[in-house]
C-alpha cells in the first residue's frame, strides 16, 4: 500500500464516520421538538430529555473531531502559518503534533478508557435529574473518539513528512466544498447566462485554490 493510499484510507474512516454521526443532529433535533410540545402544549415535561440532548450532542461533537482533522477544518491561527513555504508549515505542523498532539490525545484515551470503565462497572446512571439515564454508553465514546482522532492525527504526521521531502502537501479526499454548492446551484438556476455561470465558478474555483495553497491540500474524486 503505498502512501497516497494509506493516507486517503484512514481519510475515508474519519469521513464515513463523521457522516455518520452527523445523522444524530436530526435525532437531536427531533428530540428537542417533541419535548418542546410536551412541556409547553401538553404541560408533560420529560424528566430525562435534558441528559439525552447532552449525549446526543456531545457524541455528534466527539465522533466528528476525526472527520473535521481529516478536512483540515479545525480552528487554526493561521496569520502567519498561511504565508509560510509548505515545508515550513509541515515543520511547524510536525513538531506540533509531536510536543502537544501526541500527548494529549494518548492521555485523552488512557483516561477515557477508565473512565468509561469505571462507569461501566458501577452500572453509572446521571445525577443531574431524577431517575437520569445510564450514561456508561456515552462514556465509551470518549476513548473510542480519542482513537479515531489519534489514527487521524498519525496521518497527518505523515503528509508532514511527505510535504517535508517533496516540498508540497499530498492531496486529501475531496468532500462537499463550496464550488460543488456553486456549479449545482448554477446549473439550475434559470436566470443565470453562460457566461456568467462560467465567471462565478472560476471566481469559486480560485477561492478553492486559495485555500488550497494555505496548506489545505489538493482534493481528489473518491
Amino acid at each position: 500500500m503505498n502512501v497516497q493510499r494509506f493516507l486517503h484510507t484512514i481519510d475515508g474512516i474519519s469521513t464515513w464516520i463523521g457522516k455518520a454521526a452527523s445523522w444524530l443532529i436530526i435525532a437531536l433535533m427531533t428530540v428537542v421538538c417533541v419535548e418542546v410540545f410536551k412541556r409547553y402544549i401538553l404541560n408533560a415535561p420529560t424528566a430525562w430529555i435534558f441528559d439525552l440532548d447532552n449525549m446526543l450532542y456531545g457524541t455528534l461533537f466527539m465522533l466528528a473531531g476525526a472527520y473535521t482533522l481529516a478536512q483540515n477544518a479545525h480552528v487554526r491561527g493561521d496569520f502567519l502559518y498561511s504565508s509560510m513555504r509548505p515545508r515550513t508549515q509541515a515543520s511547524l505542523d510536525i513538531v506540533l503534533y509531536t510536543v502537544f498532539f501526541v500527548p494529549g490525545i494518548a492521555a485523552l484515551i488512557y483516561a477515557g478508557y477508565d473512565y468509561a470503565a469505571d462507569s461501566w462497572r458501577i452500572a453509572e446512571h446521571s445525577t443531574v435529574t431524577a431517575e437520569g439515564p445510564p450514561v456508561y454508553h456515552f462514556k465509551t465514546v470518549i476513548p473510542i473518539a480519542g482513537a479515531l482522532v489519534m489514527l487521524q492525527g498519525i496521518a497527518e504526521m505523515v503528509r508532514c513528512v511527505v510535504c517535508l521531502k517533496t516540498g508540497e502537501w499530498p492531496s486529501r479526499l475531496k468532500d462537499v466544498a463550496e464550488i460543488d454548492v456553486v456549479e449545482e446551484q448554477l446549473a439550475h438556476s434559470e436566470y443565470v447566462d453562460e457566461e456568467a455561470r462560467k465567471v462565478a465558478i472560476e471566481r469559486a474555483q480560485d477561492i478553492e485554490e486559495s485555500a488550497r495553497q494555505r496548506g489545505m491540500g489538493g482534493d481528489v474524486q473518491r
